[in-house]
């Protein structure tokens, strides 16, 4: 499985993982969920440990990815990057298995 994050992402993520006092099992939850106006919404968590049937990629060091199996089937070759703009800041995602999306970026169809 491939996901990438980029350089303003996973120093976001490292960011959040200290702010929560994350344990060094800890890692970033990468979701994919039913709901969103296109069908599928993106999820993003610090989780302490992985679920037994996770994914886990070591992206960078200290940077940890859990993917449940239902949404690797979404997640391939997703770019996650960390924006602000004008109209705030967040997490945005693109997805090369996205058939469509909406306007707030974070809802996606196939």
């Amino acid at each position: 499985m491939q996901i990438q994050l980029s350089e303003t992402a996973v120093s976001k993520v490292q960011g959040f993982m200290e702010e929560h006092g994350a344990g060094e099992g800890a890692g970033l939850r990468v979701a994919v969920l039913p709901g969103g106006c296109s069908g599928f919404q993106y999820g993003l968590n610090i989780e302490d440990n992985p679920e037994e049937d996770d994914e886990i990629l070591d992206l960078m060091p200290g940077v940890r990815v859990f993917v449940d199996p239902f949404s690797a089937q979404y997640l391939e070759g997703v770019e996650i990057d960390y924006v602000t703009n004008m109209m705030g800041s967040g997490f945005t995602f693109k997805n090369p298995a996205a058939a469509g999306g909406c306007g707030c970026g974070s809802s996606f169809t196939t």
